[in-house]
């Protein structure tokens, strides 16, 4: 795996990095170990005060839950959310449990009725005052990693994901009160940027899809592009459908179970899905609306599923830095789009096909993310 250019050899320490832009990891043709660092500065950092942490997937030898014990014990104030009903790992996640609460972690069990998806690590930093108007005086910094996967190295060498690095106030404001929420009582506040399950992201989503579909009605160019592991919340459908019948273009990249029907005249002519199966596990979910030039594109934990949407915590995160916005759409979303080997096609009976290349032109996704992103052998 790679790693972006400004966290490459002798570019500088990771919270001053930081400061002046954000990273975006795309895994697993970029290394996992920036977002091991990330904690592990933390943890050692004398200005670094606290760490909060959801923990869905991490394995039973975690190299970041060792980080985390650690950080507890040498005085962070650190805060685990642990979700305990995480499919097959209710056993490992109750055993690291258990040891972070020994070392005097504050250990969460999440909400109930609730699964905690999200996928987030907040950092609260002591630093001087940016605007040097008291000399010595200090201020905390907030840091925040969010991700489409899980806090797992194996798995961040198997699945795609996205992961955002970023010390954007708003974002990291955001974050802070759904830990907040996840950690005291009540729900969280108006967020300014995230979407949040159980709250916002359903709303959300569909307001962004009748904005499309009001565009298209107007007359201006308007498409959607999505990628995710399942489709199959009913009201979602019904909007993609009533966007389609007013001349929005939509592709979804759909790795597993779709309950929409593409290529339907008068309902769902202007939908295309497809489902790309290759070397890793396809595992991201973005989210682009065209938005009239905006650009708008959010990476989440969350499928459009019934059980994303109303019985999980999820965040739906934007990527904000145009230059990285550029890369998700570049990496994540276009050459799946284009892929013509490794990807197949639905037809309106649900039915698929597998796509050929045409006149020798052959594009494969995942080789071409490899050649891309990955570390020179």
């Amino acid at each position: 795996p790679g790693l972006p250019a400004a966290l490459d050899a002798g570019t500088g320490e990771l919270f001053e990095v930081l400061a002046s832009q954000d990273i975006l990891l795309h895994h697993p043709y970029q290394s996992f170990t920036p977002v091991i660092n990330f904690i592990s500065t933390a943890a050692t950092d004398p200005r670094v005060i606290a760490i909060k942490q959801t923990v869905y997937r991490t394995g039973t030898d975690s190299e970041l839950m060792e980080i985390l014990i650690d950080a507890a014990r040498l005085g962070k104030e650190v805060t685990v959310v642990v979700e305990l009903m995480a499919r097959f790992d209710e056993e490992v996640n109750l055993n690291w449990a258990t040891r972070l609460e020994e070392v005097g972690a504050h250990v969460i069990f999440g909400v109930v009725g609730h699964k905690t998806h999200a996928k987030m690590s907040l950092i609260v930093r002591r630093e001087e005052s940016a605007d040097g108007t008291t000399a010595g005086a200090t201020s905390l910094k907030r840091y925040v990693h969010l991700a489409t996967g899980n806090y797992h190295p194996r798995t961040a060498r198997l699945y795609t994901d996205f992961g955002l690095i970023t010390a954007n106030e708003e974002i990291c404001a955001d974050a802070s009160d759904v830990f907040q929420q996840l950690t005291g009582l009540g729900r969280a506040g108006r967020l300014r940027h995230v979407w949040q399950s159980p709250f916002s992201l359903h709303r959300r989503v569909i307001a962004a899809i009748r904005n499309e579909a009001k565009l298209a009605a107007e007359g201006t160019p308007s498409f959607i592009i999505a990628k995710m592991n399942a489709l199959l919340e009913p009201i979602i459908i019904e909007e993609l459908y009533a966007a389609s019948r007013a001349g929005v273009k939509i592709d979804l990249i759909v790795r597993g179970v779709c309950a929409l029907r593409p290529g339907i005249e008068g309902l769902s002519h202007n939908i295309r899905v497809r489902s790309v199966i290759g070397r890793f596990l396809e595992h991201t979910r973005i989210f682009h609306f065209h938005n009239a030039g905006a650009e708008d594109t959010y990476l989440s934990s969350a499928d459009w599923m019934d059980r994303n949407f109303f019985r999980r915590i999820e965040l739906c995160f934007p990527v904000l830095d145009a230059a990285l916005k550029r890369r998700v759409i570049r990496e994540g979303l276009l050459p799946y789009v284009e892929d013509n080997c490794q990807a197949w096609e639905m037809d309106s009976e649900g039915g698929y096909t597998r796509a050929k290349p045409r006149r020798g032109r052959r594009r494969a996704a995942q080789e071409e993310l490899l050649n891309l992103l990955a570390a020179p052998s």
